[in-house]
């Protein structure tokens, strides 16, 4: 019904592989004409395994009742944006972010292929995840990640549920080629984006948002590994092949300036990428210089005639703080980004009056707490007396 084939040169190859002998990227491809697709677009009963029909795995799987996340309508960014914005909030997933929904199908999958350990490279996100899967599946996690570099409520629950959390001396990008090198090594199952049966899952926000809402002109998605918007393009893009849309909405991949080799590559017409050697930015999330999904983004960006945009870490933050103040969600600085690249591209005449968009934003504002206090302060400290109290409450 499915199988492993390579993006470069098109070889099948054995689903236990993470690249093809060429150097490819591999994806999951599903013979559409086989599949029994046993499930309705008509906004009931949403999760990740309502879509089993399209999901790669044959056991029953591991599931922490991950998706179904809420679709909210955005009134006053859609007043800002001259469009109709919608946000789907990915931070009310399980672990607090869109990683669950990879989690649940890699995690099935590693115990499919009798796998008794699991690993990762992380900014934070996927190895609170992984973390939380592991321990469910009851088997060994091990996460590598840039030792002081990631949000402390990330690394707290990767602790918490039991994971061996282990810090490099560099940024993510070395993490990853460690943990690569790692795990083919000592035969460890890894769980980072590279791994196509992961991705298979995080497409359900596609599936998802068709559901509830029909096709958008528009899904925007913070960039940092590139997985996410290549998966969700990957989505809309099956759902078309089975005829259960009519249409594929543009793709639009934001990045944070300190961190933007995708978009310097969109910028120039390229399938490829150049590497940022040090990224820099407060989201941490996508301070990633060298994502290994890169090319599938670009694919997904250029064959959904979308586009690439970058915001700065001010902008960031001014849209962390609208989301919260404005529409009471909750998002970290990463999160934020597809919403500041929005309001980017309405300013600058790139969204056009009355589109519909969904701004995916990818993890929860509690994620990441310290950068919250740096840039809102901590709280007022008065005397115990009502009079105290009373007198800036009447400012």
């Amino acid at each position: 019904m499915y199988s492993l084939r390579c993006i470069e040169c098109g070889k099948k190859v054995d689903e236990s592989s993470y690249t093809c002998e060429c150097g490819g990227l591999l994806e999951v491809i599903f013979d559409l004409n086989a599949v029994e697709v046993d499930f309705r677009l008509d906004g009931k009963d949403m999760h990740v395994w309502k879509y089993r029909a399209l999901l790669p795995v044959s056991i029953e799987p591991i599931t922490l009742k991950e998706g179904g996340t809420p679709l909210y309508k955005a009134k006053k960014l859609s007043e800002v944006v001259k469009a109709e914005v919608y946000i789907k909030h990915e931070g009310l997933n399980p672990s607090g972010s869109f990683k669950d929904r990879g989690m649940t199908v890699g995690i099935t999958k590693a115990l499919e292929l009798n796998k008794k350990a699991v690993a990762c490279a992380s900014t934070g996100n996927t190895s609170a995840s992984m973390a939380m899967y592991a321990a469910k599946a009851g088997i060994d996690a091990y996460v590598l990640l840039p030792a002081g570099k990631v949000a402390l409520g990330k690394v707290a629950q990767a602790l918490m549920h039991g994971a061996k959390v282990i810090g490099i001396k560099g940024n993510f990008d070395d993490a990853l080629r460690i943990v690569r090198e790692v795990c083919e090594i000592a035969d460890i199952y890894l769980l980072n984006s590279v791994n196509p049966f992961r991705l298979e899952g995080q497409k359900t926000i596609a599936y998802e948002i068709a559901d509830e809402l029909g096709v958008p002109d528009r899904v925007v998605v913070p960039v940092g590994n590139a997985g996410n918007i290549s998966a969700i393009y990957k989505g809309f893009h099956e759902l078309y092949k089975l005829e259960m849309i009519d249409r594929i909405p543009k793709m639009v991949g934001i990045q944070a300036e300190g961190a933007a080799p995708i978009y310097k590559a969109f910028l120039q017409k390229k399938n490829n990428i150049e590497p940022v050697e040090n990224p820099e930015t407060i989201a941490t999330a996508i301070r990633i210089g060298n994502p290994v999904s890169a090319k599938k983004a670009l694919r997904a960006i250029y064959d959904s005639k979308g586009l690439a945009e970058v915001v700065s870490d001010a902008e960031i933050i001014e849209a962390q703080k609208f989301l919260a103040a404005k529409e009471g969600i909750g998002v970290e600085p990463a999160s934020a980004a597809s919403v500041a690249g929005l309001i980017k591209l309405a300013k600058n005449g790139m969204i056009e009056r009355g589109e519909k968009v969904v701004c995916v934003t990818t993890g929860n504002l509690l994620k990441d707490p310290e950068t919250v206090l740096k840039v809102c302060g901590s709280p007022v400290v008065v005397g115990a007396s009502v009079e105290e109290v009373l007198k800036l409450v009447r400012r």
